[in-house]
């Protein structure tokens, strides 16, 4: 805890010399500070079997949901909701696929999760939407419970539990995804995309946080990264109004879903034509 302190206060005073928006750290209160990390194995922590012995705390039973690889380095214990969880982080040595050949332009959407310049739609399953129903339900229980019961305690947690389903199938999609592109290609292509700046437009902010565009392109260089392969951002500026035919203007409406160009008879999907512009700009 310490060491988060000092980390916390370091970047405090680093951006006040630097004339930023200095940000003092926040207090965090028993609700609100969520996990501990023992950062050397064996020094207050240990694993034998399905039991991990925490410092103070004793023997715990736990369920591994695959076998320990390579050495333990450091481990995290976490609250999420009213569940618990243990991060052991593991040093191995990298598993580099093999080469391919092959590299391909990938185009994020909101109709479409992911769209590749060689046709494949990753469809968007929209979680938050599925279960806003059933969150605003939950939400509305939390208001109605009076401060500090039990009722309104245990509604807090059904609530934060609902919250983590969606982001764990989120999460869950954007590993499905990245691993079919890592498995595939030796270099993917994806826009530099200014999601903050996305996010103000207040008729697709809620569409654009469902779909995790920025957690997917995260997770994609992580398992690039291990895989030796190669993911490169480019430019979106006009990827979707290029024609990937001949490289002139074709204006479109957000709403138009299919690319047709008129000066070179090139015909095909808005977002294909996007993703092939996004490979060439990066394989320029």
């Amino acid at each position: 805890m310490l060491r988060r302190l000092d980390k916390a206060f370091k970047a405090f005073f680093r951006r006040v010399k630097a004339g930023e928006k200095p940000g003092y750290p926040r207090f965090k209160g028993k609700g609100r500070y969520d996990s501990i990390t023992f950062p050397s194995y064996g020094d207050g922590c240990k694993l034998k079997g399905n039991r991990l012995y925490v410092q103070h705390v004793g023997q715990i039973k736990i369920k591994l949901h695959r076998e320990i690889a390579g050495r333990i380095k450091t481990v995290t214990v976490r609250r999420q909701a009213d569940l618990w969880f243990v991060t052991f982080s593991c040093e191995v040595e990298s598993h580099r696929l093999p080469p391919t050949g092959k590299a391909v332009g990938v185009d994020l959407g909101i109709e479409s999760f992911a769209i590749t310049s060689d046709g494949e739609f990753f469809e968007s399953a929209r979680y938050l939407r599925n279960a806003e129903r059933n969150l605003k339900r939950l939400q509305r229980q939390v208001s109605r419970r009076k401060k500090g019961s039990n009722r309104r305690k245990k509604a807090v947690q059904q609530l934060a539990r609902a919250h983590m389903r969606v982001a764990c199938q989120r999460r869950d999609t954007a590993h499905k995804v990245a691993r079919s592109l890592v498995n595939r290609y030796d270099l993917i292509a994806v826009e530099d995309l200014n999601i903050r700046g996305m996010l103000k437009n207040h008729h697709l902010a809620k569409s654009i946080s469902d779909a995790g565009w920025n957690l997917f392109v995260t997770i994609l260089k992580a398992k690039a990264a291990e895989a030796g392969r190669q993911v490169v951002e480019v430019d979106p500026h006009n990827t979707s109004q290029i024609c990937s035919g001949c490289g002139e203007i074709v204006p479109k409406l957000l709403s138009q879903r299919w690319h047709s160009c008129p000066h070179c008879d090139t015909s095909l999907h808005r977002d294909v034509n996007a993703a092939v512009n996004i490979l060439r700009r990066a394989a320029a």
